[in-house]
């Protein structure tokens, strides 16, 4: 799906932590938007100054997407997402960004997220659920205290919903620790890591001394 100019005006804001806002968009120009899954937006705010906004909803709403952002940060990003209310217009282009799941890829998948990072990957699960993924898969969710798992509620009902969907919510370890102990083996196995850097790397060196190919490590760099 090739990157265009896209209008869009909000119609809800959500706050579902303090720093942890949503915002849903109707879609106008074009009327339906098409992604994939983990992808993302970029919203400019002057000739060369963009702002990039994962995709939280899938893509089985073309004609609404739901924006999901971290504020904390109090840049000129956050505080333009914060202000956003029903009615506002939002210009953007997309869909960007190459983290998506490839559904042909028979190997099992390990969802690693380091707080917000939670955002693409909550794009990808929902979906491969909802269209029938007929194989295990896990998901790691680090916070720093359990205020910060925004989505735990919904991994919860997830995975009471299907038992071979594995939610794993940490918040008393690092993420890599928490990788190391709950995978006692990579065979068969490709990850997708989304946070910060130095969590994506430590991830993958876990991964790797396991034996998996450092290929076999996806990830979204969020700060």
């Amino acid at each position: 799906m090739k990157p265009r100019e896209c209008r869009a005006r909000v119609t809800a804001v959500r706050a579902l932590t303090s720093e942890i806002l949503e915002v849903d968009l109707a879609m106008e120009d074009p009327a339906a938007f098409e992604f994939a899954a983990g992808q993302w937006i970029s919203v400019p705010f002057g000739p060369k100054t963009v702002r990039a906004y994962t995709i939280a909803s899938t893509p089985l709403q073309p004609r609404r997407l739901t924006l999901c952002a971290d504020v904390a940060p109090g840049g000129l990003g956050s505080a333009w997402f914060r202000g956003l209310a029903p009615g506002a217009p939002v210009s953007f282009k997309g869909p960007l960004g190459g983290f998506v799941y490839t559904r042909a890829d028979a190997r099992r998948p390990l969802f690693v997220a380091e707080e917000i990072g939670i955002v693409p990957i909550r794009s990808i699960v929902t979906w491969l659920y909802a269209t029938g993924l007929g194989r295990p898969a896990t998901l790691v969710y680090w916070a720093r205290d359990r205020s910060w798992l925004a989505y735990d509620a919904e991994f919860r009902s997830l995975a009471r919903r299907y038992p071979g969907f594995a939610y794993h919510p940490v918040v008393a370890e690092s993420p890599a620790a928490s990788v190391d102990r709950l995978t006692p083996t990579v065979d068969g196995l490709v990850a997708y890591v989304a946070g910060g850097g130095e969590t994506i790397n430590r991830v993958r060196d876990v991964l790797m001394a396991k034996g998996l190919d450092r290929k076999a490590v996806k990830w979204e760099k969020f700060w």
